[in-house]
Formats: C-alpha cells, structure tokens, sequence
C-alpha cells in the first residue's frame, strides 16, 4: 500500500524539457522604430524589461516622450499621405502576406522571446499566440483588396493616421490585432506596446524593417502610461485603439470626447462559465482549467466565474480539484508547465491582496499542494468555494488564476447571476442541449459565448464586450469597420 501510494505521489513528477533559447536575438538596448529608423529617445532616457521567471534583466527598451511621439505621428502621416493611402489594395496585400510569412519563418523565435517576457507558458506562446498572430496577418490581407465586398455600395476610405495600445497579456497577438485591419484598410500607425512585455512587439519592428515596408507606415513606441497618453491627445490621430484596463480605458474616453477621434475599447472582464448537469462533465474541467488557469488567468475574457447546477457540483469540485492537483507550476521554458510566471510583481501583489480579500469575507479556499519556484513571480491556481455575488472577488477583475464557484437550480437564475457584474465580455456555456444554448446566447450580456469549450479564437471571428468591458469589435469583417470612413 505504501509503494502504491509513493507511486501516486510521484506520477506528476516530469523531467525537465526546457525549450531552447539559443536560436533568439534581444538587443541589449533598444531604440523608438520611428519612420523605418531606430531612432534614440529624446529624454535619453531606458528602462528594463525583466523576465518574471527568474527576474533577471533581458534588455534596456526607450522610454518615449511626447517629442518622440509627435516625430513618430509625422512620420506616420507623411507615409499616409504620400505612399499607404495611394497604395492599390493588392499591393498593401503583398506586404502584408510577406509580413505573415516572415513571422511564420521566426515563429520558434517569437514564441521563446514571447515566454522570457511575458511569463507565459512556451506551449501556450508556441502552439497560440504566435500561430494565431501570423493568422491574423495573413485573414486580413486577403480583406485588402476587397473592401468593396465588406461594404457593398459604399464608398470605403481609410481613416488616416491609428494610435494603438496594446495589453501585457498578449503581446504579439494584441498587436497582430490591432496592425492588421488598420494596414488592410489603408491606414497607417503608431503602436505602443506595455512596458512590461516590450520585446515581440521591437522583434516585429525588425521583421517589419525586413519585409520592406515604406517608411512611416507602421511606428513602435515604447514607455510608460504617459507614452500612451501622448498617444491619445495627439491632436493629428484619427483613430484610438486601446485594449487594457477599464480605468483607463474610461479615461481614454474622457480624452477623445469631443475630438472627433474614433475609437475602440477592449476592456476588463468578470465572465462567466455555466455547466448545466447534462454537460460532458470531463471535458467541462479540461474547459475551466483552460479557461483560467493555463493563461495564469491573464486573460480579460477568463472564465473567471464558474457556475456549476446544483445536482452535480459535488462531482465538478471533486473533478476540478483533482485536475488542478496535477497542475505544474513553474519555468514557463519548460514544455512540461502548465502554469507559468505572473507578469511582473506588481501583478502578483494585486492578485495575492484579492486572495486575502477571498479569506477575510469568509469564501472557502483551495490550492493544491504543488510546489512553487523560489524566485521569480508565481502564483498557484485558486479555487473559492462558497462566495456570495456580493463578494470583491466575484464583482472585480482579478486577472490571475483564482476561480470563485457559484451553484444555480434554474437557468433562469444562473443567467441573472451571470449578467450580474459592470462587464460583458465573454461566457461559456457547457450542455447538451443545442436549444438551451442558443437561449442562452440571446440573454447573455457578452459579446462572445462558447459552446461546450472555452478560450477559443479565430481571424474571422469578432471579438468584443458590452458594458465596462469596452465597445467595438476586433476581428472578423468586423473588425474592419474602426479603420474606416464610409461614405
């Protein structure tokens, strides 16, 4: 029985399969990519973005003022004006086709940069980020030449000059997001990566550099929140795009008000995931377990709360809890990790506050007894039990790996709870039934509803919340609409 017993303890046990890291490139110092040059920061001033693994240095990135950002807006419109917006739809294509081939072609490069910067297992960077990054590249580029089939009988022009802020969760796929559409359309941009995870989007400067583009079309910036402030009150940008907090995604809106900018807001979200007791209960874990945990809950439509129908949720904890058992927590390089390093220490700190938050308002806390590296920033996968709708940590975002467990007897009840939150971003619903899914997806207040999965996403498929999770829609021929003026 004790040999048994050592076996079982020992089942979870894997050797090491750490990915290579002798196939990158990262610059110990990088400048602005402003009107196809690296240009240095005015300031002169650097700042350091870290791996969150081991908390060491990985490069010195420009911190950029409101100089650098009028040169790079300038550069932006002289290269809309006088080359982009000229340009033949088929043409814009063919760079933006050898753009996708390119990121294609360094993809094992831009999955292992993507893991050492932002935290996030190599499996999830390798086999999604980076796939559906290349993904959107090439969707779009087929769009180029054919927007008068996306708006039949209208006259379809390009806005002008984008400003766009992208997230520290999804580096590289946020900014294939964001590039995409507004390339295809005719506009050019300036984009602002975090500051924490600045090194796909300077690696995709390089590629972009490499694949011949004009000029001025596409400009990366780097810094802090003043950065994207001096972005969004640029008096000559027509456009914003921001995906990130609802607080400042609220005070976005409060700047371009009036301005005449359009805008997009891709915002926090609380979303929900319902099994109903008919629902193929395995499949329904691996699906909670995706939804929060493999990201480290990094991800602003997580199924952050879940919903169980009363008759089995003794059998979905005891499931859930046994599959989050197994979970390894540790070096995001390793191929065996399933749950990777928060993105910075600031994070962690937030996300261990609404842990204790959890405890104080008496929820029940489980962790499984997995074992969590001395250095660097990790957190193990949270399960509440027992909270209430009232509680901090089912109203707010926490974004880390902390689910809260609600139970529901009618469907009636779980979509009133489930619509119960300031946010509408995503849901998932798990049952057998197609007719109880399509209710449920016409009284769900979130602009995506998965069906028996979770976490899934696609070029041609829009993306987007109501509420405080922002509006507009990225995506899809949808997301074709920010980035222009129909007439």
């Amino acid at each position: 029985m004790a040999k048994k017993q050592e076996l079982q303890n020992n089942s979870w046990e894997y050797a090491p399969s750490l990915e290579s890291t002798s196939h990158i490139s990262i610059q110990k110092k990088y400048d602005l990519y402003i009107d196809g040059k690296w240009v240095k920061p005015s300031s002169g001033k650097y700042f350091k973005t870290i791996n969150p693994a081991n908390e060491e240095v990985l490069a010195e990135v420009a911190d950029a003022n409101e100089k650098d950002i009028d040169k790079a807006v300038k550069a932006a419109r002289k290269a809309y004006t006088n080359v982009w917006s000229k340009m033949t739809g088929a043409e814009r294509a063919k760079y933006i086709y050898r753009l996708a081939r390119m990121m294609q072609e360094k993809a094992r490069e831009l999955a292992v940069i993507e893991t050492l910067d932002a935290g996030k297992t190599i499996r999830e960077s390798r086999d999604v980020d980076v796939p559906l990054a290349c993904n959107h590249f090439f969707y779009y580029a087929g769009w180029a030449d054919k927007l008068e089939y996306a708006f039949p009988n209208r006259n379809v022009e390009p806005v002008g000059v984008a400003g766009q802020i992208i997230p520290w969760n999804f580096p590289l796929l946020m900014a294939a997001w964001k590039l995409a559409p507004a390339l295809a359309t005719g506009n050019t941009v300036v984009l602002k990566p975090a500051e924490t995870t600045p090194l796909t989007a300077l690696k995709l400067a390089e590629i972009i550099d490499e694949a011949g583009f004009p000029p001025g079309v596409i400009n990366i910036v780097t810094g802090y929140g003043d950065t994207g402030a001096a972005l969004v009150n640029h008096a000559d940008v027509d456009k914003i795009a921001f995906t990130g907090s609802t607080a400042v995604g609220k005070l976005i809106q409060q700047a371009t008000a009036g301005s005449g900018k359009k805008l997009t807001l891709e915002l926090g979200g609380k979303s929900a995931n319902i099994i109903f007791d008919d629902a193929p209960i395995d499949q329904a874990v691996e699906g909670i377990v995706n939804g929060i945990f493999f990201n480290q809950g990094h991800v602003c439509c997580a199924g952050s709360r879940l919903f169980v129908q009363e008759n089995v949720a003794d059998l979905v904890i005891r499931k859930l809890k046994q599959r989050m058992e197994s979970l390894y927590v540790g070096n995001p390089l390793d191929k065996n990790t399933d749950i990777g390093a928060i993105n910075s220490k600031k994070q962690l700190e937030t996300i261990e506050q609404y842990i204790q938050i959890g405890k104080a308002e008496g929820a029940e806390i489980f962790q499984p007894t997995c074992a969590i590296p001395s250095k660097g920033f990790y957190c193990p996968p949270t399960l509440f039990l027992d909270v209430a709708q009232s509680n901090v940590i089912v109203q707010e975002e926490i974004f880390g790996p902390v689910l809260t467990i609600q139970t529901f007897r009618t469907v009636d009840e779980v979509i009133q709870k489930a619509n119960n939150t300031p946010y509408g971003l995503a849901a998932g619903v798990w049952t057998d039934k197609g007719s109880r899914i399509f209710n449920l997806t016409t009284k769900l207040r979130a602009g995506v509803v998965w069906a028996n999965t979770y976490n899934k996403f696609d070029p041609t498929s829009p993306f987007g919340g109501y509420k405080e999770s922002g509006y507009g829609r990225e995506g899809g021929l949808h997301g074709l609409r920010p980035y222009v003026r129909l007439k």
